[in-house]
């Protein structure tokens, strides 16, 4: 590991890379292999992994099986499970910044409070809680999920048990015994209350919007095909292509649009749903009322079971407020708790607007995003020179592996900036026109989509009801699209 106390490197990088995730690491891997430096990785935490280094909660894992998520040009043959556990996938991401020779650029402790572009010398001028820095190009590899968002319920300080957020588990917290209430039936809640309600005296979790889930049949990788993947390189990328093309097709079967795929995955999910509740009463709260794919579809075997362990209760109805001795729901009963956990996800556009960016002619970004988050193919913004975002707006996925999108996009950017080394290019500021058209076509796409028709809500929109957060496509379309910068697209100096 680098050492965090280093000093920040002086002088002018050709690239400032923004997070140690999958997205920082692919990018610094690529600086490296193609010469673009100096470059160097600052991490706001103590570690390297980006979310899976921080999202430690009991049962965390991926819901995209390992061999697929994981970046192409740094395999691993022996992924212990079909799907990855957090500290697996941790584990991962730290030997690859070992294996590819990014420790030396790497700088722990290091939060980017801020970033002006100097229009004269044409670098960003950033500033961190550890000293300032000058950059030709910043990368951003922060992504939008790593702000904790909780619920506006009032009287939620008020709460004298122990109470935290699921992205921020507190490990030091022993919920034996306890009487334990979880807000949220997201992602995360799904992984971890399986894994503690066998420890809760009971579990109470409290529920606004069931979620669409189908069964997950992970598994533990067999010995045998660990030493065919070792030893086979080939066998292994037939795999991995395997499992592309198992979850491609369902962008070329209408996955994005109520379909025949729709029903056919509503019947299946139900299915799951009854074979593992045979409540009549129970069911039918954990039965969602919207098509699936509105919201994200979740997968997993063991969250139905629990639902049906005697001491885990499921509440429907809405939180009045919190007191220092639990939860008041609007019907006016009470209950009393030991510890609240909330699962309540996280706030996509504060992640990116947090950060106090200042392009061209002083424009901010929260200014150039006030009719809501918008980049061209995701990556550049118009008015931000030279500044790159990775798993920017409407890039993420309902369907495949983001590993593949973020790969794209640091295609996209190490092409502009091998063009700044190769061919004397200092600037690379997207046209308002190229960006507005691409925005134009997402949207246009998305008119009709499951996300937008059918009084679907979800937290991939925003305030104006518009998708901000997936791509309404395949991935070999936007891959397609998005792996190379057009220098027409660009105004460049």
């Amino acid at each position: 590991m680098s050492d965090s106390n280093a000093p920040l490197p002086g002088g002018t990088l050709a690239v400032l890379i923004i997070g140690s995730g999958f997205s920082g690491l692919a990018m610094g891997i690529r600086c490296r292999q193609t010469g673009i430096g100096p470059f160097a990785i600052v991490e706001k935490s103590d570690g390297i992994g980006g979310t899976w280094h921080e999202n430690t909660y009991p049962g965390a894992a991926c819901d995209i099986p390992s061999h697929l998520y994981s970046l192409s040009y740094v395999p691993k043959h022996d992924w212990s499970r079909l799907y990855p556990q957090q500290p697996e996938i941790a584990a991962y991401l730290r030997e690859t910044a070992r294996a590819q020779g990014l420790l030396p650029h790497l700088h722990l402790h290091t939060r980017v409070i801020g970033a002006s572009w100097d229009e004269a010398e044409a670098v960003w001028r950033v500033e961190t809680n550890r000293g300032p820095l000058r950059a030709r190009a910043i990368v951003s590899g922060m992504g939008g999920l790593h702000h904790p968002a909780l619920p506006n319920i009032p009287g939620r300080e008020s709460f004298a048990g122990t109470a935290f957020h699921s992205a921020s588990w507190d490990h030091a917290c022993d919920l034996r015994g306890k009487r334990v209430g979880v807000i949220g039936t997201g992602a995360s809640a799904i992984q971890f209350v399986p894994q503690i309600a066998p420890e809760a005296a009971h579990l109470t979790l409290f529920q606004r919007t069931p979620a669409w889930i189908m069964p997950k049949h992970d598994r533990p990788i067999t010995e045998r095909a660990k030493r065919a993947y070792r030893r086979l390189p080939l066998v292994r990328r037939l795999f991995r292509a395997q499992l592309f093309w198992i979850h491609e097709v369902r962008a070329f079967m209408g996955f994005t649009k109520v379909s025949k795929l729709t029903g056919q995955a509503e019947g299946l999910a139900r299915r799951h749903l009854a074979k593992a509740v045979p409540d009549k009463a129970l069911r039918a709260k954990l039965t969602p009322r919207y098509r699936l794919g509105c919201k994200r579809v979740l997968i997993s075997d063991d969250f139905y079971p629990t639902m049906m362990r005697p001491n885990v209760s499921l509440e429907t109805g809405g939180i009045a407020r919190i007191t220092p001795s639990g939860v008041i729901l609007e019907d006016g009963s009470a209950h009393a708790l030991d510890a609240i956990i909330y699962a309540t996800g996280f706030d996509l556009t504060g992640g990116f607007q947090k950060l106090d960016l200042v392009g061209r002619g002083g424009l901010t970004l929260p200014q150039a995003w006030r009719d809501g988050m918008g980049a061209f193919q995701g990556i550049t913004v118009a008015g931000f020179p030279n500044l790159f975002l990775l798993m920017g707006p409407n890039t993420g996925l309902g369907h495949n592996s983001m590993i593949l999108m973020i790969e794209a996009q640091v295609e996209h950017a190490l092409s502009c900036l091998k063009a700044m080394r190769d061919k004397g290019v200092r600037v690379f500021d997207v046209k308002p026109e190229a960006q507005a058209r691409f925005l134009a076509d997402v949207q246009a796409r998305m008119a009709d989509s499951i996300w937008q028709t059918g009084g679907c809500t979800s937290w991939y929109q925003d305030h104006k009801g518009r998708n901000t957060a997936l791509w309404p496509g395949s991935v070999l379309a936007y891959r397609r699209g998005a792996r190379r910068a057009r220098v027409s697209d660009y105004r460049v100096s």
